[in-house]
């Protein structure tokens, strides 16, 4: 009975990676790869260019490319194009070996070349996971050799390039060389996804054991590197982000950050003398960085739980302002910090209006610091009063929630709040969102006219007040004396 069981559901597997089969075009090949993989901060980001070729000599009309299952929570952002630069579209399916990107390619060129760029957060691991104050920090990177496809690869080349020559170890798959802080894997020939044959029908049990690979199994050789990296390691654990617009001019952003170093720990005690004696400039510690927020930006505010925070320093560039954040104390692994940042802008720089239709576009979230991760972002937008049919476009995916209301002062039935929320996020998702609603201008009286009308009530009863006697006994009239 176990040994049916185990016949039927390999059976399935097979039917499903014959359907997954069926969708590659087998008569594609990767002609050339150039990889790059950049481990220069804490983020891992991946970069191809693939020129591609049909054995056939037939235009190739859709390109797949897959992100292996264990790399796929951590993939925070990819994009392709074309060899104009021109951006491709892509559309996710998820396969039993990962995630799959499918790209359309334009029509016309015999060798096309396409340009994929991905972004990993969280794929370097602190070892040892816990250092002193006045060590090193050592990350380790576990990647593949070849490049991960589906189609088989003619020639490829790899060069990862590190934040500092101080390699403890690398992978030494040959050809593979090191040069200061670049490691070279390649170029290696004819690479190719290699298919394990189906076992005879009949051995169920050798089935089980080999149906898993005998799908797609690609082109895997393991490459771990070991290696100096003392960029700082910051991650936004959560991001509240709430935009307020007001249609007098004016349009208020307020964002709670929490942030915790996600490097390696701090083992033993923290010496303030002996911090302030460290004069490496690769200090695993986090003293301050830098956010950049819109050129407009006027009545910046930077607060936690204590009050302001005046260490804090204010420059005006051209195109934006940048603002030195530097915590209360200097960040280690595994210590966090909260805080409060907000600032103004104008809004007839993000809010264009035809007639009633109001269309806002901002940015989801701004430049917090290099090389930034975020591991949540929860958005809300608050619309005057009386805003109506809302529509929210939003450059990638995101989670909505249901809207809700906020009251304020002069608010009669609440001001509609738009929120979403989106996690894994990287400096590539600075994207501008669009809200479209309708308000009609007459509805911008209403404050005003509240006003008005309470103060004309005020005076009213003033008024009347004065002239109303309240008294219970009637004064006497003064006596007259007869002459």
């Amino acid at each position: 009975m176990v040994k049916a069981s185990l016949f039927l559901w390999c059976i399935a597997a097979a039917l499903a990676g014959a359907c997954v089969q069926a969708a590659i075009d087998m008569e594609i090949e990767n002609r050339a790869v150039d990889r790059t993989i950049d481990l220069t901060s804490q983020l891992v980001k991946i970069s191809y260019k693939i020129t591609l070729e049909h054995k056939s000599k037939k235009p190739i009309g859709t390109y797949l490319f897959l992100v292996p299952e264990a790399d796929r929570d951590r993939l925070a952002f990819i994009s392709a194009k074309d060899s104009s630069k021109k951006e491709l579209k892509l559309t996710e399916t998820t396969t039993p070996k990962g995630v799959t990107f499918s790209m359309t390619l334009p029509a016309g060129a015999s060798n096309p070349v396409v340009y994929i760029e991905t972004v990993f957060t969280k794929s370097l691991k602190p070892f040892p996971s816990s250092i002193g104050q006045s060590e090193r920090q050592l990350v380790q990177y576990f990647g593949n050799v070849y490049v991960y496809s589906p189609y088989p690869t003619v020639t490829q080349k790899t060069t990862v390039h590190l934040s500092s020559r101080n390699v403890e170890s690398y992978t030494q798959f040959k050809p593979s060389t090191q040069a200061d802080s670049t490691v070279t894997y390649g170029p290696y020939d004819n690479v190719a996804g290699k298919r394990h044959r189906l076992v005879p029908w009949f051995d169920p049990i050798n089935v089980f054991r080999r149906c898993s690979i005998s799908i797609s199994a690609f082109s895997h050789e393991p490459m771990t590197i070991h290696f100096e990296n003392f960029t700082p390691f910051l991650t936004v654990t959560r991001l509240e982000r709430t935009i307020e617009v007001s249609h007098w001019g004016n349009i208020a952003v307020e964002e709670t950050i929490d942030i915790v170093h996600s490097g390696a720990t701090l083992k033993g005690a923290f010496s303030r003398y002996d911090y302030q004696k460290d004069a490496r400039s690769n200090q695993p510690s986090v003293k301050s960085y830098k956010t950049l927020l819109p050129a407009s930006a006027t009545g910046v505010y930077y607060r936690d739980t204590n009050g302001n925070i005046s260490t804090s320093a204010l420059r005006t560039l051209k195109d934006a302002v940048e603002l030195d954040l530097r915590p209360r104390f200097p960040l280690f692994g595994g210590w966090r910090t909260h805080y409060t940042l907000g600032y103004n802008v104008p809004s007839f720089e993000y809010l264009f209006q035809n007639g009633d239709n109001f269309l806002l576009k901002m940015r989801v979230i701004d430049h917090i610091f290099d090389d930034m991760v975020i591991d949540e972002v929860v958005t809300k937008i608050i619309l005057p009063e009386g805003s109506n049919n809302i529509k929210l476009i939003a450059p990638y995916s995101i989670q909505r929630h249901p809207d809700s209301l906020h009251y304020t002062y002069l608010d009669t039935f609440g001001r509609p709040v738009i929120s979403f929320s989106k996690r894994n996020l990287v400096e590539n998702h600075i994207n501008d969102f669009n809200l479209k609603y309708n308000f009609s201008r007459v509805m911008m009286l209403q404050e005003p006219l509240l006003v008005v009308g309470f103060l004309y009530v005020l005076f009213v009863f003033v008024i009347v007040w004065m002239r109303l006697d309240f008294s219970i006994i009637k004064e006497k009239e003064p006596h007259q004396h007869k002459d």
